[in-house]
């Protein structure tokens, strides 16, 4: 079929956040990011300021508004700290969002062309569930850094990367019953298909459930996992984010590496928490996913799971919250031919942060 949104890659991720500065800070020091761009009133950006971290093939764009009165103000206001846009890279602006507003997506950001002397870049926008926002950019004719409007951003404090290399998936979390709405809109708007589904016998504990679907486009290079609540005795961590973001929104990025074992070693060095994982999760491991080439003792000691498909096995890890608000998380991945999302492990990941919500009296 002729694939009519061609998406390249995932080109950044913008955080709406209270203090861009010192956000920009936390992620540089505790995750390895890397200093790249910077606009601001420096740069004739006078209503905000941007921060756009790297590393490997990731892009971070942290902004912060610089008058209370301004729409990113209110957004930060009522979800706390969150992604506001999933920018995709694509050849061809446009068309991406003349092809998307005609199979029904709302329109967001009207096509338009940003120059400076590195060429220039064409951005337009739609949106998706809640208040996120997908952002086309074609930057085929562009040789800078990032964006116009943004200048080099070289400070002397530089920590070292940790490994961290793609984006893997990102998971978006969606109310009650609305979670065929957004998995049609990503086949029908955006010409995804269903990767895979899991319902409430797949993901459930003794007082918790959740829906999800997995929908991916054509090259497989962009995952986007949708979940909803599912009906459970107490109430479920999908719930809880709804309630504290206030609505619908990216509930955690899931990040490749090529070595799970450093990158969380070095991750836990700088202060990265995780959600605990009980040892006797281990006990049975290898009965479970059959030979791996890792040490199940220092898999066990750091809290990395493990589970296998037809194609390989992957190995995979889940961070506490990174705000205080319980909502945004990041999840460690590493594959080794696994094609999979980690379903043998879905009980154990569900009861860690079971203990979590208890500890925060919303379980």
């Amino acid at each position: 079929m002729n694939d009519f949104l061609p998406l390249q890659a995932i080109d950044h991720v913008e955080f709406y956040v209270g203090n861009a500065k010192q956000a920009a800070h936390f992620y540089k020091s505790a995750f390895g990011f890397q200093s790249l761009a910077y606009s601001g009133p420096e740069t004739g950006v006078k209503d905000r300021a941007s921060y756009v971290l790297s590393q490997g093939k990731i892009r971070l764009v942290l902004t912060t508004p610089l008058e209370p009165s301004h729409e990113i103000a209110a957004h930060i206001h009522l979800h706390g700290d969150g992604i506001k846009v999933v920018a995709l890279t694509v050849p061809d602006s446009l068309g991406a969002f003349s092809e998307t507003v005609k199979r029904g997506a709302r329109p967001c950001i009207m096509p338009n062309r940003k120059e400076d002397e590195f060429g220039e870049i064409i951005v337009s926008g739609i949106h998706t569930y809640g208040d996120t926002i997908h952002l086309f950019v074609e930057r085929k004719n562009y040789s800078g850094l990032f964006m116009p409007g943004y200048k080099e951003w070289s400070p002397e404090f530089q920590p070292s990367e940790i490994g961290l290399k793609y984006i893997d998936h990102m998971v978006g979390n969606v109310g009650w019953n609305e979670m065929e709405t957004w998995t049609n809109f990503y086949r029908d708007v955006m010409g995804f298909s269903q990767l895979v589904s899991f319902d409430d016998k797949d993901i459930s504990t003794e007082y918790t459930a959740l829906m999800s679907k997995v929908m991916t486009n054509g090259t497989g290079k962009v995952k986007f996992p949708i979940n909803e609540p599912a009906e459970g005795k107490k109430k479920s961590q999908i719930e809880e984010y709804l309630d504290y973001y206030k609505g619908p929104g990216v509930q955690h990025i899931a990040i490749g590496t090529r070595n799970i074992i450093e990158t969380v070693k070095e991750l836990q060095g700088r202060g990265v928490e995780f959600l605990y994982v009980p040892t006797n999760y281990y006990d049975d491991l290898d009965s479970r996913v059959g030979e791996i080439e890792e040490e199940i003792e220092e898999l066990k000691q750091l809290g990395i799971l493990v589970d296998r498909d037809e194609d390989g096995y992957l190995l995979q890890i889940f961070t506490k919250p990174v705000e205080d608000r319980p909502t945004v998380f990041f999840e460690i991945i590493q594959r080794k031919g696994a094609r999979s999302f980690g379903k043998g492990n879905f009980k154990a990941l569900f009861e860690a942060i079971e203990r979590e919500q208890a500890a925060r009296g919303n379980l």
